[in-house]
């Protein structure tokens, strides 16, 4: 009978064990799934309906994604003297159509990512054109009379945006020159709702330490020592901090992405610029170049 006795409660405890054990796996698989749940949802049905919804929801999700990123508004600056409407559609802007002679200086891989504001936050604003101009490594525009390079144009060009709002350019970081901060200028044009043109003209700025780095190279070291820093720069202190540009090294030079929204509601920004340039006949002469 003890014997008897025995055998039945070793059997009552390897029954408890093994329900102990069952219902600590069935905890653990339940809080399993409920983390699952939580975090992997499970597919929605798979019709045709169910299908253009979820379509479209990730269209729109990539939309607003890539209009978002980067979409403040940025403030406008001089268009200075030396715009050139040369409507020149080219990425890669580093040499003359003419020659084909690329200008010498650091790569840089410049993308623009342009929306427009709307009720509902940002839109990726695509078809519009966005002009690019600058000096080469030695400080020196093209199609300036004055510095002797009418009929070149060189570090000029425009792209149009995509429909995810983007832009891409090819071309050289910028050299200074006297009285002037590091800079590239640019000029955005597209059309209003009311189908009225709209202009925003900038220009992008480089932080003291990174032209420090740059300049220090060649061809860039053998044209001297600046005398304006972004601090000592009239033009700079009128918003260019909100206007820099934060290249990354590449393998064969640097690349950047700068992110802007426009208010085309805004008309007194689009409204065209009242200095359209003229530095193919000669204008601006010398002094400072904005």
């Amino acid at each position: 009978m003890r014997c008897a006795s025995r055998r039945a409660g070793r059997q009552r405890r390897d029954r408890d064990h093994h329900r102990d054990n069952g219902e600590r796996r069935d905890a653990d698989q339940h809080t399993g799934q409920h983390h699952r749940d939580k975090y992997h949802r499970q597919s929605p049905p798979t019709s045709a309906a169910t299908t253009a919804t979820a379509s479209a929801t990730t269209s729109v999700v990539a939309t607003a994604t890539t209009a978002a990123t980067g979409c403040v508004v940025r403030p406008e600056l001089t268009v200075g003297p030396y715009f050139v409407d040369e409507k020149l559609a080219r990425a890669d802007i580093r040499s003359a159509p003419t020659t084909g002679v690329v200008r010498d200086g650091a790569l840089l891989d410049l993308t623009f990512n342009v929306s427009r504001l709307d009720t509902g936050g940002c839109v990726a604003l695509a078809g519009a054109t966005i002009d690019l101009w600058q000096c080469d490594a030695l400080g020196v525009y093209s199609a300036v009379a004055a510095l002797g390079t009418s009929g070149q144009t060189f570090l000029r060009g425009y792209q149009t945006t995509d429909s995810g709002g983007a832009a891409r350019f090819t071309t050289i970081v910028p050299a200074w020159y006297r009285g002037r901060a590091v800079h590239i200028h640019c000029k955005i044009r597209t059309l209003t709702a009311a189908g009225q043109t709209y202009e925003f003209t900038s220009q992008r700025f480089f932080t003291d330490d990174f032209a420090d780095r740059v300049f220090a190279q060649a061809p860039y070291a053998s044209h001297g020592t600046r005398d304006t820093r972004n601090s000592t720069d009239a033009i700079y202190r009128n918003g260019g901090d909100q206007l820099l540009l934060l290249p990354v090294a590449t393998t064969q030079g640097y690349a950047a992405t700068f992110g802007l929204g426009l208010d085309l509601t805004a008309a007194a920004v689009g409204a065209a610029d009242t200095n359209t340039g003229g530095g193919a006949s000669g204008g601006g002469g010398g002094g400072r170049r904005p």
